[in-house]
């Protein structure tokens, strides 16, 4: 499911293997993960409250960002491209990448715009691999 801004898919894994497939899926396309916020954790240690398992994976494909940075310097601020894996209530697990022509769009650069239109379709395709 497309939303305006974000590609999502709800998957039928248990949430650590979803995070596991997630990560395999996204170096398929060329992608590494920088980063990962354990938002549970978080919340829970700086808040004392308890929250569903939500992961935020902090997405890079390295010859695109490279462009990205040639094309846009203040680009890195955008960057990299989120990706949510997250317990819905009902335990199933769903996967949300950002839109990242939807991210950009904001940005008046036509070369960017294609950019973006290429990340988008591989962030797509490792989520539709899921």
């Amino acid at each position: 499911m497309t939303l305006t801004y974000c590609i999502s898919k709800t998957v039928r894994l248990p949430f650590d293997e979803a995070v596991d497939r997630v990560g395999e899926a996204l170096a398929s396309e060329g992608f590494g993960v920088l980063s990962d916020i354990d938002i549970k954790e978080t919340i829970n240690k700086k808040l004392g409250l308890d929250f569903r398992r939500y992961r935020i994976l902090g997405a890079c494909n390295p010859p695109m960002a490279h462009r990205a940075l040639e094309l846009e310097d203040r680009i890195g601020t955008m960057l990299p491209c989120n990706v949510v894996v997250q317990e819905r209530p009902d335990g199933r697990v769903e996967v949300s990448a950002i839109d990242p022509v939807a991210a950009m769009a904001v940005i008046e650069n036509p070369q960017l715009q294609e950019l973006a239109s290429a990340v988008r379709k591989k962030l797509g395709a490792a989520i539709t691999a899921l």
